[in-house]
């Protein structure tokens, strides 16, 4: 992926519909030059193309984090906790964006002297109220609908990091395809976050699991034998070659 075209994703994500002409002068070359650029762009599917301006595809797709807090509150709370339990005091920690993560975040919020990078700005305030936790806001420029961040430098700060632990979450679990999500920018925050852990948390609550992958084609970072992950039950048997090598950890009751 070229400069260009990882910034016009950046541009279209953070706004959903952006003009043709403020993109040429965003990126200082002509709107026949941005037209040239997106051309390959819409015919991968990464973005739409609509009279004069440019059009994120995913965003009927990813509902703003508010609304994703609130579906199945419950589950994704004892998710959380389960996950709060793993983490000790004083780890360092790699979390991402989803809504399952936001309530590890407050699961966590008991919990002394971590050491935090995140690209959510939920997250980072979440945990940055602890006393003795250091935390990183990697990014500069925020999502409306999230308040995460995808620009270079969220990506530069999280590269800096080694960490414990790298806790993600997922839009859907296939059976064969294994964890996907909707969003390109998600993915590859996730590339970055696993490959500066020693251990990568997988947080996905029973809704996720499905034998399909509308809305989620794009496959999430292959999970590593001994990886953990943590989900409110245990998944029917369609699973269980994609979990044969993971630590799987269920809610105790």
């Amino acid at each position: 992926m070229s400069k260009y075209e990882k910034e016009i994703l950046d541009t279209v994500a953070l706004h959903g519909t952006v003009s043709v002409m403020a993109l040429a002068d965003q990126l200082k070359v002509t709107d026949q030059t941005i037209r040239r650029i997106v051309k390959p762009m819409v015919e991968r599917g990464e973005i739409r193309k609509v009279h004069g301006a440019i059009v994120a595809v995913n965003e009927s797709n990813d509902p703003p984090l508010t609304k994703r807090l609130v579906a199945n509150r419950q589950e994704k709370a004892i998710i959380a906790r389960t996950v709060a339990e793993i983490v000790p005091n004083g780890a360092t920690l790699a979390i991402d964006t989803g809504s399952t993560s936001s309530f590890v975040a407050q699961a966590l919020s008991q919990h002394r002297d971590l050491t935090v990078v995140t690209n959510s700005a939920h997250i980072a305030a979440v945990l940055a109220l602890s006393e003795g936790n250091q935390v990183y806001m990697a990014g500069t420029q925020l999502r409306s609908h999230d308040g995460a961040a995808f620009d270079q430098s969220a990506f530069e700060v999280v590269s800096r990091f080694t960490v414990d632990m790298t806790i993600l979450s997922a839009s859907l679990v296939h059976p064969e395809l294994g964890f996907l999500a909707n969003d390109q920018h998600e993915v590859d925050m996730a590339i970055a976050m696993s490959r500066i852990a020693d251990r990568r948390i997988m947080a996905v609550d029973h809704s996720k699991w499905m034998a399909r992958k509308a809305n989620a084609p794009l496959r999430m970072p292959v999970m590593r034998p001994d990886d953990i992950l943590v989900t409110d039950r245990a998944p029917d048997a369609a699973y269980d070659d994609l979990l044969a090598d993971l630590d799987l950890r269920l809610p105790r009751h």
